[in-house]
């Protein structure tokens, strides 16, 4: 199993490129199963998990051609299979986006219930709901979803209980080729979302309110193919502002799109850095000074993403001051703190563990750490990068799923890291 060995104490400066968001690109891979001819999704990101996705789509017999700039056209119209096998669904909870399209395309469709990150309870309940809203069958029997329905799926009304990304978009695409209208309320506004309606209406679907929080499909007889670029991963942009910021850093990032961060560079700007925004470009300078402590609360879009809460944490423990995180949306989200503290940062648990209080310390100390997840494996990079001596991250497959060349994008911005093989 890979690790990264990083050398602190340098501070981050340079130019990037964002990538293409993963949270996109994995779900418009999914929903291509409903159009009737080629698809072509530019700008996609090259990671794990979008490998895992391709490979889940190669397993139901669906054609999949990529070019060497991660262009990926896919051709469903040759699919042989209807069942998305556990082997694949159990590493990556975004493959279980598959069940609707193969519904109401193909009128059947067998998954097996997801996997994904240890963060708590993420529950289904809502993607099922939601699709026996519009008249789907749905069996549960050793660990598959088995859905079937008799003809087209219907147009229904559905009401999310909280609100649910995966399951919106899982509804949204899945409602796109059933008769007549279906009204979604509740519904989450991520950037992705509206992302996903584009591409969607791209290939003749009727989606209308994304990005609100009631959306409206008025379905079809059919899709057809489209070409589409994916947005700009603000997550991963998040990430390398939090981490320049943190180190006291320059950073340039190119191809991003300021306004789905505006909560985070506001908290930047709390933290003391000077930012310079384009349509499509953000620029942070710390001008070489420690950050100032941010509080913060965790919340579903347009709120303080919970993605970047980890990261937020790694620059407070090098922070003048306290500062307080609240998380709201995930249990269990704070097993980055334990190894945090290991390298010498002063963090406390709080509020049956939801609240994290962290007390800045001048410097950091490099150690052998663990990760647990996506995001709170790039929190430790980060406390490795600001920590003085070595620091070792194991466990960073997790990473790989959702950043695209993290240490030759860091190595760019003069960071000493490199990747290791298992011991």
């Amino acid at each position: 199993m890979d690790r990264l060995l990083i050398s602190g104490g340098v501070v981050l400066q340079g130019e990037l490129r964002a990538s293409g968001a993963k949270n996109s690109a994995l779900k418009m891979l999914a929903a291509a199963l409903l159009a009737d001819e080629p698809v072509i999704i530019s700008n996609v990101p090259h990671l794990r998990d979008i490998t895992t996705m391709i490979e889940l789509l190669g397993s139901l017999g669906v054609e999949v051609v990529i070019d060497e700039k991660m262009n990926i056209e896919i051709h469903a119209n040759t699919i042989k299979s209807f069942k998305a096998p556990y082997d694949l669904v159990k590493t990556m909870r975004a493959s279980f986006n598959v069940l609707g399209p193969l519904l109401a395309h193909y009128g059947q469709a067998e998954v097996s219930l997801p996997g994904g990150c240890a963060i708590g309870p993420r529950p289904v309940d809502q993607h099922l709901r939601g699709l026996e809203a519009l008249g789907a069958r749905i069996e549960m029997e050793d660990g598959y979803v088995k859905a079937t329905t008799n003809g087209r799926l219907k147009g229904g009304h559905v009401y999310f209980d909280f609100s649910t990304v995966g399951g919106t978009e899982h509804i949204m695409m899945t409602a796109t080729l059933a008769e007549g209208t279906t009204v979604m309320e509740n519904c989450a506004r991520e950037p992705e979302i509206v992302d996903l309606a584009d591409f969607l209406n791209a290939m003749g679907a009727r989606v209308e309110g994304a990005g609100t929080d009631t959306i409206t499909i008025h379905g079809v007889e059919s899709l057809h193919g489209c070409t589409h670029r994916v947005i700009a991963d603000r997550v991963e942009t998040g990430t390398y502002l939090i981490a320049a910021a943190a180190s006291g850093g320059r950073i340039k990032i190119r191809d991003a799109n300021p306004e789905h961060l505006e909560v985070v560079l506001e908290k930047l700007r709390e933290a003391g850095a000077q930012l310079t925004l384009t349509a499509d470009t953000i620029e942070l300078d710390m001008q070489g000074r420690r950050p100032r402590a941010v509080s913060l609360v965790t919340a579903p879009y347009p709120g303080f993403p919970t993605d970047l809460q980890a990261q937020m944490i790694a620059l407070n423990c090098v922070a003048e001051g306290t500062g307080t995180i609240k998380e709201t949306i995930f249990e269990n989200r704070f097993m980055h703190v334990h190894e945090m503290n290991r390298m010498g940062a002063r963090i406390r648990l709080e509020g049956n563990n939801t609240t994290a209080i962290v007390e800045g310390v001048p410097r950091l100390t490099g150690a052998p750490v663990m990760a647990n997840d996506l995001r709170a494996s790039v929190s430790l990079v980060i406390a490795g990068l600001v920590a003085d001596g070595d620091t070792i991250v194991d466990r960073i497959y997790h990473i790989d799923r959702g950043y695209e060349q993290v240490e030759e994008k860091l190595q760019n911005l003069g960071a000493n890291i490199r990747r290791l093989g298992a011991e």
